[in-house]
């Protein structure tokens, strides 16, 4: 096979990079990459295979290790992240999992941001503690916090930012800092803003994670998760973790996500055009006590968004005035916009966190996330803002009631 990354190709442009690194094209020359739907492969030799196991030749042995269509997926998401190396997984979650268990022991101390998806906040409230990993969490906004949680030695800190559900910016080089001090590794799940408007391993993060169920792959078909860093965490801490564990993404599913890589730029620039014009509406709609959307003048850290993030991205949060009761009605009143517990697809989602991505969390917990009754969590579609406009005009009217 040709080399899949071209030597000019650092002077690309992302988008450039996300339709042209990667490539892997067999003797057929085809135009779509291949996918290489196999479990194992073969040895011409011994010998051969001897030195495939010892390290002394780099080649494919057990597609729970590598595959070739999961390594062009991998290489591609690597050049458009601007990372040295990454690792595909079978979920996010498994993303997320990985990128902790794979660095840290019995006796860590893991920091990490209050506002976390909810299947997060399990494995640190509830996964970890039973290794004996200490954790402690912090307010999204709260530097001085953070500055205290960091003032002791901490092997790894994860932080969502833009936060879900509720949209909170962390600074990112102030926290990378701080972490570092501190002795540990920067993690940051980038699923809300994506690798087009944001880029944490400039900002000083050391690895991030995708959901790359989400915006990369877009199209609601299929499951997959990420690790991006350096080629030493990537190879030397991660790699043996995952080779051993097996989380290991599908060959098919990075086949559809590595054609979805390529109209991602597109995708998350026009769903961001049609997030502002939603946000807009919605901050000034007398249903709505609050409209949270990171490129919004009235969002709390619009200027900190905008210094860190090239757009305000795909998701809006809004806190409905009459509770649950308008939330409901605002939900059921829709007719174009769905409703379901995933983002970042081409079609337009909406979801209630309190009753369904958070529900297994106290009532306490969720306020202290900034999660109310009222909230709900919209992500914006491709669909024509016009008629995005004309169906939520008329449920943001069907919630007063």
């Amino acid at each position: 096979m040709s080399d899949r990354l071209p030597t000019d190709s650092k002077s690309w442009s992302q988008q450039t990079r996300a339709i042209r690194t990667g490539l892997a094209r067999t003797g057929f020359h085809e135009t779509s990459e291949a996918l290489f739907m196999t479990s194992g492969y073969v040895y011409d030799s011994a010998q051969e295979a001897e030195e495939s196991f010892d390290g002394t030749r780099e080649r494919m042995v057990y597609s729970r290790f590598r595959n070739p269509t999961v390594a062009a997926f991998e290489d591609r998401l690597a050049a458009i992240e601007g990372a040295e190396a990454c690792r595909a997984t079978a979920s996010g979650m498994a993303a997320v999992h990985c990128a902790l268990l794979c660095q840290l022991k019995a006796g860590d101390r893991l920091v990490a941001s209050r506002s976390l998806f909810g299947s997060s906040q399990w494995i640190i409230d509830d996964l970890l503690p039973r290794f004996g990993i200490e954790r402690e969490f912090v307010d999204c906004g709260d530097l001085p916090g953070w500055e205290r949680a960091l003032s002791r030695p901490t092997a790894c800190v994860l932080i969502e930012t833009p936060s879900n559900p509720t949209l909170e910016i962390i600074d990112v080089p102030a926290v990378a800092e701080l972490t570092h001090r501190a002795g540990g590794r920067l993690v940051v799940d980038n699923v809300f803003a994506t690798p087009i408007l944001q880029s944490p391993l400039e900002l000083g993060a050391d690895v991030v994670v995708y959901s790359a169920t989400k915006h990369i792959d877009g199209q609601g078909r299929c499951l997959g998760g990420a690790i991006l860093g350096d080629a030493a965490f990537c190879n030397d801490i991660l790699g043996p973790y995952l080779r051993h564990t097996g989380p290991v993404m599908s060959p098919f599913n990075a086949w559809l996500l590595l054609k979805g890589l390529e109209t991602l730029t597109l995708r998350v620039e026009r769903q961001s055009s049609n997030a502002l014009a939603l946000a807009q509406l919605l901050d000034s709609h007398p249903a709505v006590a609050r409209a949270l959307y990171p490129a919004l003048a009235s969002h709390p850290q619009h200027d900190l968004a905008m210094r860190q993030m090239r757009g305000g991205g795909t998701m809006i949060a809004l806190e409905l005035k009459g509770g649950k009761a308008a939330a409901y009605r605002l939900l059921d009143a829709l007719s174009l916009i769905d409703i379901s517990n995933n983002l970042g697809d081409a079609k337009s989602l909406i979801t209630h966190p309190w009753t369904t991505t958070h529900q297994r969390l106290t009532a306490e917990d969720k306020i202290a996330m900034g999660i109310g009754e009222g909230m709900l969590r919209l992500s914006v579609g491709l669909e024509d803002v016009v008629d995005l406009t004309a169906d939520l005009g008329a449920a943001l009217d069907a919630a007063l009631g």
